[in-house]
């Protein structure tokens, strides 16, 4: 990757359907110095990688608003809170102009309906005729129905235009000229009507095709709107867990600062039930902690001096001080909303289909719509067919209005990615959302993955009768108090949590790769390997050496503990399994995916472990450097590979990888370089994200289906291909109020994923 490229994301205002979205995407991806550019309608964002050597963001959002649309940078600093905040308060303004609009229209349609309906009421129609005329009723109607154009569907009419100056064509267009085109024909008959007497025809009107019509599309937008606000219900809750201040100690005095004020180093004071107001490392005390919002864990986590910290958490119990470690757009709350909103605005490949349809739409259906005009304007009598021809097409233009195609996968995407992210899973695109779905073969590093990754005692057998097992455990954990070793650290943990008193160790001596010894409670003590007992001149037993060789064979490292030149015992110690392991793995193979264990550790401890969890193809011993190679050639199998792993050695694996998979517990780099990061260590969460995978997918193909499945039936049945056999025509109220109800039923099927248990 380009060292020089970045990143931005824009909101884009202004867009009204998936050619809206195109427009966009065209205008950012045609300006040099952009990489790729994709427009999410949903949540009109526009994610944008782009050089800056080239390109500024300014330019970006020049070129958008050259498109006909607005663009304002979403910064993921310090003021997110604030920004979100704003934009936030500009969209309830706009939906608040949009009722405004739609109940002004809503209004003036009641009034305007049953007066163009008078003929079908004999005492209204002859009380019309006797004291208004026609004619007279026709110019009341065109007054009333002037207000529905000018204001209640002004921005229709006006993105149609700006449309037609960038010579484009968007749902607007369709909306302007059918609604256009019924108001002129009615202002021509109210106004003249003797032109169409002369060819014979009838002077009808259909101001109340026009403002019914806009009335019921605001009604859609309406509601459309609403069910957007819920889509982003996720980023929205993430964004409101930030603190708002901070309680900085100082010269030991107390003072509230705002967070964006915060500098690293500060120490912040945190009090019961208060919530963490950025990252960083437990100085001072100790206290529970509820991390749920970062790793979907209900449990609150212990934490005391040394331990980290994160913004947004919540202090449960006790009071505690912490140095700052990371403020503002580094902490790992700003990192998790910024991972979730370039995810909710990309765009998925499955809406490549979507965008093709979408980009010839509009110009198809005025094609459509003009040859339904001409073949009925041909085929029906002198006296009906012009109304006849002007219903039919503004009908087609009406009900097919491609937004319910636009709204289709990025509703889903958004609320999927949200699920995920409030589970403690983050997914960095809507690419790597759908590729999971197709995952056949799962391929897990053992290491802190399938194990948790730092040795942990498994068993202590003691050999000689005359010595207890707690007097051994206490002797051999006081010796290893003074080693560094990771397995001396082990025994000291595990004895640690019998609470087992140490004691004071005289001339302790380390001996590098064979163990350590010294002298505790006045009895000489050596703990290692059969080296260290055979240059301690200590016997090695039968029962010791078949105690070791059946502990090697179980993938555990064992130790022999001596006193006073006796072997008394043996320990052992292993990088455990963690509980959820097995259980993951089996729910992976329960819905046919392959599980394949990848680690650099022997052969035999391998297969130990890969037996212990049910896995039944491993590659062992295999250098960090060729665990790539390793995915390739699973890959070359024909398999649509996810690597699972959390440290440095994977993160070329995870990069090769179909799905890259982080473990939460992991490293930055290896984070980096998966598509899906899990911020709770256990596998079971890998379970989760293809679970929620193949959820949002069939969501999509769902939503896809329904709009596709709309457009297909309406138009033939709005073109009047029925009628010869029927008698069917379609209102063009009746296509308004279809495609209204098209888009709301769309976002309410993506919205059911909210309900949804992974």
């Amino acid at each position: 990757m380009n060292t020089d490229q970045a990143t931005v994301t824009l909101e884009i205002s202004g867009m009204h359907c998936a050619s809206c979205a195109a427009f966009v995407e065209d205008a950012l991806a045609q300006t040099q110095g952009v990489k790729r550019a994709a427009v999410n309608l949903a949540s009109e964002k526009a994610t944008v990688e782009f050089l800056p050597s080239v390109v500024n963001i300014a330019a970006l959002a020049a070129a958008v608003e050259s498109a006909g649309y607005g663009a304002q940078e979403l910064r993921h600093d310090t003021n997110r809170a604030q920004q979100a905040a704003a934009s936030e308060e500009r969209k309830h303004t706009e939906y608040i102009a949009l009722k405004r609009r739609f109940i002004t229209a809503v209004i003036l349609a009641a009034v305007i309906m049953p007066l163009s309906m008078t003929m079908l009421f004999t005492n209204m129609e002859h009380f019309i005729h006797e004291t208004l005329g026609m004619q007279a009723l026709n110019y009341v109607l065109l007054v009333l129905t002037l207000p529905v154009l000018l204001f209640s569907g002004r921005e229709f009419y006006v993105s149609a235009y700006n449309a037609f100056l960038h010579r484009m064509a968007n749902m607007d267009t369709l909306i302007a000229v059918g609604t256009g085109a019924a108001f002129a024909y009615s202002v021509v008959a109210t106004v003249a009507p003797a032109l169409f007497e002369q060819l014979g025809m009838r002077a009808e009107v259909y101001y109340d095709t026009t403002a019914t019509i806009i009335a019921l599309i605001l009604l859609g937008k309406v509601l459309e709107t609403r069910a957007k606000g819920q889509t982003s219900a996720a980023i929205k809750k993430l964004i409101g867990l930030q603190a708002k201040t901070a309680r900085v100690l100082v010269n030991e005095q107390e003072t509230d600062v705002p967070i964006e004020k915060l500098h690293l180093g500060d120490v912040i004071v945190v009090r019961p039930g208060e919530k963490i107001a950025t990252d960083g490392e437990i100085l001072e005390g100790a206290s529970s902690v509820d991390e749920s919002m970062l790793t979907g864990e209900s449990l609150p986590t212990q934490k005391t001096s040394g331990d980290a910290v994160f913004g947004g958490t919540v202090n449960k119990t006790g009071r505690f001080t912490f140095r700052a470690t990371k403020i503002g757009a580094d902490t790992a709350l700003a990192q998790i909303v910024r991972l979730v909103e370039e995810a909710q605005g990309s765009k998925a490949p499955i809406q490549r289909l979507a965008d093709t349809i979408s980009s010839v739409f509009v110009p198809t259906v005025v094609v459509i719509s003009i040859l339904t005009f001409v073949v009925w304007f041909n085929a029906m009598p002198a006296d009906t067919r012009l109304p006849f021809a002007l219903v039919n097409f503004v009908a087609v233009l009406i009900i097919a209005c491609p937004c319910a195609l636009g709204l289709a996968t990025p509703t889903a995407i958004m609320v999927g990615t949200g699920k995920g992210a409030e589970n403690g899973i983050l997914i960095r695109n809507a690419e790597s959302l759908e590729k999971a779905h197709q995952i056949s073969l799962v391929v897990l590093d053992k290491t802190g993955t399938i194990t948790k990754g730092e040795p942990t005692v498994t068993d202590v057998v003691p050999l000689v009768e005359a010595e207890q097992m707690n007097t051994i455990l206490r002797l051999a954990a006081s010796l290893e108090t003074n080693s560094e070793h990771p397995l001396a650290a082990a025994i000291v943990r595990y004895a640690s949590q019998g609470n087992v008193q140490m004691l004071p160790v005289q001339n302790f001596l380390s001996v590098q790769g064979k163990g350590a010894k010294g002298m505790v409670d006045g009895k000489a003590i050596a703990i290692g390997n059969a080296k260290l007992m055979t240059d301690e001149f200590i016997p090695l037993t039968e029962l010791a050496s078949q105690t070791l060789e059946h502990l090697v064979t179980q993938a555990r490292t064992a130790m022999f503990v001596a006193i006073d030149g006796q072997i008394a015992a043996v320990i052992a110690v292993a990088d455990v399994v963690r509980a959820s392991s097995k259980e993951a793995i089996q729910a992976l193979q329960a819905r046919g995916i392959e599980v394949v264990m990848l680690t650099g550790d022997n052969k035999q401890t391998a297969e130990a472990i890969a037996n212990e969890v049910g896995i039944t193809r491993v590659f062992a011993e295999v250098l960090p450097h060729d665990k790539a190679n390793a995915v390739k050639q699973l890959q070359a199998e024909g398999n649509i590979v996810a690597m699972v792993g959390d440290g440095i050695n994977d993160a070329p694996a995870l990069a090769q990888a179909d799905v890259g998979i982080a473990i939460g517990a992991g490293t930055d780099i290896a984070m980096e370089a998966a598509s899906i990061t899990l911020m709770r260590s256990d596998l079971r969460d890998v379970v989760k994200a293809i679970d929620l995978s193949r959820r949002t997918m069939a969501n999509i193909k769902q939503n896809l289906f329904f709009a596709f499945v709309y457009n297909v039936l309406g138009i033939p049945l709005a073109a009047g291909l029925l009628y010869p056999f029927t008698g069917w025509l379609l209102s063009p109220m009746i296509a308004a109020a279809a495609m209204a109800m098209s888009s709301v039923s769309v976002l309410t099927n993506a919205l059911r994923l909210k309900a949804v248990k992974i």
